[in-house]
């Protein structure tokens, strides 16, 4: 089998041999859902591939090869009447320049899209009856020129359009002024001209479907009077799997891989797998949760030619999504945003995803947490886990690739410095390697705690002192980290259990159960409580009751966390926070299986 990490080219893939996951079966439906449809998926999720496969499908000029790239698969054994009986012609804004000033990106684009259409004309030549004139200055009229071609062959056109937002994608990346890009997206600005193009081409005259990805709605309201008859497909839930894998793909996937030589353990393999690449939704009312399509064929593709893990489970084509969250982070109350989302237990509640949003938005408008949390959405760092309260959507981190990203964004705002990067391995290696928690703590209560009390939140509990141990503590080349795991009805704190590649070295596997008492109700001030020694504090009947909770916790999840995982040497840690100033902790014994 030969996985085709970085391909996006259909015909490559199915001449080549490489592995696909048919997806044809959806072409009826995308034919009958609407002749103008947007579909929206985070980057790196399959949409190129997607536009491909329909492209390779509509082409009249690939007639002659649909059996070879179609005979085998769903589409193969039923088409529909409208197979390749298209002229197809492919935008990509992802290619664009979109730096420089206005005039530069105006060139860009012009040069972008008469590129496309020589290149159809080229592909088309013996069916085109009348040439077509390319004007360098001004693409529209080159697109008219192209349409008035088309009309007058028995042919219509299937217009591709892939990353067509990309220019708001710039805007959030380099924080460009407003004025900057109304005059791409407003009145008679180019980008806007160009849809208005497309709309009225339409309209009858010649353009029969057109198909837009992109990564965010963000150009959507900007573009309504120029282009108002796209419909969104990316809600609907007969297409929450048009890109992306299901578990029972992935597992099927393990099970093929085996019968070649692997040595693993498919059901580790698949636990690690969803545990760092599962989770996505994209439809309220979609059922099956996906696998990161990308991340899977990077790590399916190492464990089968290398027969090992990739050593960091992010691959960093990736590394962009940093940046998006960067942009979320420095917003007013994004910090929090990004903290909640941390906190898994309840996740992120909003009445709705924000399904149109400008460019003026985006720079101006107050970010409220709809609006955050919807661009998280949308970016593939947040997804949809259920409906709360009077059909509210509820958001979380999708998997630990993600979170990861979270864990990176909070502790680089935090712990900006260079003392501290080069303090925290240090500190965290004492704790994976003999469960020696003073270090750590002595660092938090010194460095952690007097960062996160200057922080305006609305909330002082458990959670400042889990994420500091989860920021300190996350390692995923190392662990499968978990905040807030579901085990035997109900959520461990935080637990870091060694990847099975993993096991050879001596990290122990750990869990840690946290509790938080207030000055208030120990009535001490926090002076007082600085003066106390560690051994002092956990004498006092608030803080030993809390431990005690703790305590319990850790041994309930810890016996099934021991069962789940086959572990033999779970280390338990009852972990209390006492106000904004100290940190104490205690060894729980695990009773024997």
């Amino acid at each position: 089998m030969k996985f085709p990490y970085g391909l996006s080219d259909f015909a490559t893939l199915i001449q080549d041999g490489y592995f696909y996951q048919d997806r044809t079966d959806r072409l009826p439906q995308l034919e009958d859902a609407g002749r103008q449809l947007i579909f929206i998926r985070p980057r790196r999720f399959g949409k190129s591939l997607l536009l491909s496969m329909l492209e390779h499908y509509y082409d009249v000029n690939r007639a002659d090869q649909f059996e070879t790239l179609f005979g085998h698969l769903a589409i193969g054994r039923n088409p529909t009447p409208l197979h390749n009986q298209y002229l197809v012609m492919k935008w990509d804004f992802s290619l664009v320049k979109a730096q420089g000033q206005v005039k530069e990106i105006e060139t860009a684009l012009h040069q972008h899209l008469n590129e496309r259409i020589i290149k159809f004309q080229r592909a088309y030549a013996q069916r085109l009856t009348a040439s077509i004139t390319i004007y360098p200055d001004n693409a529209i009229a080159s697109w008219e020129s192209a349409m008035t071609a088309i009309a007058e062959t028995p042919y219509k056109l299937y217009l591709l359009i892939d990353e067509y937002d990309n220019f708001a994608n710039d805007v959030l990346m380099t924080g460009r002024k407003q004025d900057f890009y109304e005059s791409l997206l407003y009145g008679e600005g180019l980008l806007k001209t160009v849809f208005k193009a497309v709309k009225a081409a339409a309209g009858g005259q010649g353009l029969d479907r057109v198909f837009i990805t992109g990564v965010s709605p963000i150009v959507l309201s900007d573009m309504t009077s120029g282009y108002n008859v796209g419909e969104n497909i990316y809600l609907d839930e007969r297409f929450n799997d048009l890109c992306g894998f299901t578990e029972a793909e992935i597992a099927a996937l393990l099970e093929q891989l085996t019968t070649e030589g692997g040595s693993w353990s498919p059901t580790a393999v698949l636990e690690t797998m969803r545990t760092f690449y599962n989770g996505y939704c994209f439809s309220p009312k979609a059922r099956e949760r996906l696998y990161n399509p990308t991340l899977s064929l990077y790590f399916l593709k190492r464990l089968h030619t290398k027969g090992e893990y990739p050593q960091e489970m992010l691959d960093e084509n990736l590394a962009m999504d940093r940046n998006k969250l960067a942009y979320i982070a420095q917003l007013p109350h994004g910090e929090e945003v990004l903290i909640q989302a941390l906190n898994g237990e309840q996740g992120l509640i909003i009445p709705q995803l924000s399904q149109r949003f400008g460019v003026a938005d985006v720079l101006a408008a107050i970010k409220d947490q709809p609006f955050m949390a919807s661009l998280l959405y949308y970016f593939g760092v947040l997804t949809l886990t259920g409906q709360g309260l009077l059909g509210k959507a509820i958001l979380n981190i999708p998997n630990l690739v993600a979170r990861s990203l979270y864990v990176e964004r909070l502790r680089e705002r935090w712990l900006p410095t260079y003392e501290d990067r080069q303090t925290i391995p240090a500190l965290a290696e004492t704790v994976y390697l003999h469960g020696d928690l003073a270090p750590l703590a002595q660092f938090i209560e010194q460095r952690y705690l007097p960062v996160l009390s200057n922080r305006d939140y609305r909330w002082t509990n458990e959670l400042v002192i889990k994420l500091a141990f989860l920021t300190l503590l996350f390692d995923d080349r190392l662990y499968m980290m978990v905040s807030e795991t579901e085990m035997d009805h109900g959520y461990i704190d935080l637990s870091l259990i060694v990847r099975p590649d993993m096991r050879r070295f001596q990290a122990l596997d750990l869990l840690l159960e946290f509790k938080y008492v207030s000055l208030k109700d120990l009535k001490l001030t926090g002076e007082a409580v600085r003066g106390q020694s560690r051994d002092a504090l956990m004498t006092l009947p608030p803080i030993q009751e809390q431990l005690q909770a703790a305590e319990a916790q850790a041994r309930r999840y810890g016996a099934a966390l021991q069962e789940r995982y086959g572990l033999t040497d779970l280390r338990l840690y009852a972990v209390v926070g006492v106000g904004l100033e100290r940190v104490v902790w205690r060894s729980v014994a695990l009773s024997p299986l």
